[in-house]
């Protein structure tokens, strides 16, 4: 039996695989842990949740993974559990909420659809005039609000829509105000 006979809202498993944001996010993290030490981190589209665990392993003081999806958080308290750390999930749509009570908003990969990229960068500036620093992780996709982010970082990675995993830039992004 195939899940989507078990499961009729079983959609695509994007968060089976890894999206170069997140790749290209993850490492930043890992690579620059005072980025994330001692902080409250959120990532917003946790996926799989490479960038929560990321978060973790370099000493964040509280991660938490939010998705909409509820395999993607499932896999995300999985893949936490198999790499020794401890992440928080939410299952649900925040951006439509008030800011979390965190330091420091992860985002990998949201900025594919027109739609989506305008809803989520109206939240991210609502966080980050809640005093919350974002960091956006993006292989320049379309609908990346570039010329209103700051680059900090690029990384060549392997991205989730190439099928031949030929490396492509990615970078990893400052919101500014």
């Amino acid at each position: 039996m195939r899940l989507a006979d078990a499961d009729p809202d079983f959609g695509s498993p994007y968060w089976a695989r890894t999206w170069g944001g997140g790749l290209a996010l993850a490492r930043h993290v890992l690579d620059h842990p005072e980025t994330v030490v001692g902080k409250r981190v959120l990532d917003l589209g946790a996926g799989s949740g490479l960038v929560a665990i990321a978060a973790a392993l370099a000493g964040a003081a509280k991660v938490m993974a939010a998705d909409v999806d509820p395999y993607a958080v499932t896999a995300t308290r999985l893949n936490a559990a198999a790499n020794g750390v401890r992440v928080e999930t939410i299952h649900g749509d925040l951006t439509s909420g008030a800011p979390p009570e965190v330091d420091l908003m992860l985002v990998g990969d949201l900025f594919y659809d027109p739609d989506l990229a305008a809803r989520v960068e109206t939240y991210l500036r609502r966080c980050l005039s809640a005093g919350i620093a974002v960091l956006i992780g993006d292989p320049w996709r379309a609908p990346l609000p570039a010329d209103r982010l700051r680059v900090v970082a690029e990384y060549m990675v392997a991205d989730f829509g190439d099928p031949n995993g030929a490396a492509r830039a990615a970078a990893v992004f400052s919101l500014e105000s």
